[in-house]
């Protein structure tokens, strides 16, 4: 008959085995239970990343999750994203369908930051190329540089091997451009401040009467995500302000402004008049704030504020006194929690587990920025 081991002695003896094998963690540790990663794999950008589809009719949002759930490299998959509305003729904010700026040039930026690697790369004012994001992305991995400009940046795309076109610009945006023309009279070049009134009219007008989209005025797509394992990415390309003087740039290739990503707290980007951002430097104002402990509303909200603040001149302000123009921003932290935020009332897309879905914005006013 086998005698009977105590429960003194069994731990004892299990103890010794223990020292003897060399594992800890039979020695007082609690057996590792494998759960769940607590970060869900999400993509959060401007409601046009749920309109635009492929050849396989998948949207941005719905891309770029499907790949970073089947382990693609987060920025790799955001990209790919993206492209999908670049290369859309019919979204005339973004790429090969982007309106062009006021001498019927089609001028293309973008930016991306990789949050794991903490690398980034820009091209702004870029022409002949449908896919600035791609090029930024080459500017990344390629040189020891974050943005480059204008006939350099198209330079370097012929050289990693991109198509350069005479001009992006489609018979869409073409008879866009000719209307706002048409309107804003040939022979204002006289008077500079004149052509500027002019110019600012025809759009709001045109945007007013349904011929530009209102929503897109100021043009571009962010597009942010987060994988299973904590890794976070964003992308912003855009078409900038239709019919904007030739060689300017917005705040969507600058980095701080139309997207800033820092890997141990979260993303944030943004859509609508760059240059309020930019002399905000809101996004990164938005990540600052998450990282001393903001959630993603709070923080969005605090940095539309500080932009309200900010808009002191008469030209920008409605008869309510608030901006006349919207700004949005699309924020996610390193929790999977996120926010799609803006001065006034819009859209914004997502893809989580429960698919690519289209959601209100939390805005700071009521009414539109024209009222």
């Amino acid at each position: 008959m086998k005698k009977q081991l105590s429960r003194r002695k069994f731990v004892a003896a299990a103890g010794l085995g223990a020292l003897a094998s060399g594992s800890l963690d039979a020695l007082g540790q609690a057996p590792q239970i494998l759960t769940p990663s607590a970060v869900k794999p999400l993509v959060i950008s401007a409601a046009n990343g749920n309109r635009s589809k492929d050849a396989d009719g998948i949207t941005c949002v719905a891309r770029a999750y499907k790949m970073i759930t089947e382990g693609a490299d987060v920025l790799d998959a955001l990209i790919a994203g993206v492209n999908i509305v670049e290369l859309d003729p019919e979204d005339t904010s973004v790429g090969y369908g982007g309106l062009p700026n006021a001498d019927g040039v089609v001028q293309l930026d973008a930016s991306l930051m990789h949050g794991p690697l903490k690398r980034a790369g820009a091209v702004a004012c870029i022409e002949g190329v449908r896919t600035p994001s791609l090029v930024a992305k080459k500017v990344m991995q390629e040189t020891d540089n974050h943005l480059l400009v204008g006939k350099g940046a198209q330079v370097f795309a012929r050289n990693m091997g991109f198509k350069i076109e005479a001009n992006l610009i489609t018979e869409k945006a073409r008879n866009i451009w000719l209307e706002w023309k048409r309107r804003t009279d040939p022979e204002h070049y006289l008077d500079p401040k004149a052509r500027s009134e002019a110019g600012i009219r025809a759009r709001t007008q045109m945007a007013m009467e349904g011929l530009l989209d209102r929503e897109h005025v100021f043009g571009t797509i962010n597009c942010n995500g987060i994988n299973a394992k904590g890794e976070i990415c964003g992308v912003t390309t855009t078409s900038g302000l239709a019919f904007k003087i030739p060689g300017r740039v917005g705040d969507s290739p600058i980095l701080g402004a139309g997207l800033y990503v820092d890997n141990e707290v979260g993303a944030a980007g943004s859509t609508g008049r760059g240059e309020a951002n930019l002399f905000s430097l809101a996004s990164f104002l938005i990540v600052e704030s998450m990282r001393q402990g903001m959630k993603p509303k709070d923080a969005g909200m605090l940095a539309l504020k500080r932009i309200a603040a900010n808009t002191i001149e008469k030209r920008l302000r409605n008869s309510r006194g608030q901006p006349n123009f919207n700004v949005t921003f699309y924020i996610l932290n390193a929790k999977s929690e996120y926010a799609g935020v803006a001065l006034y009332g819009t859209r914004f897309a997502l893809c989580n587990a429960d698919g690519p879905q289209t959601l209100p914005i939390e805005a700071l006013f009521s009414g539109k920025p024209l009222e």
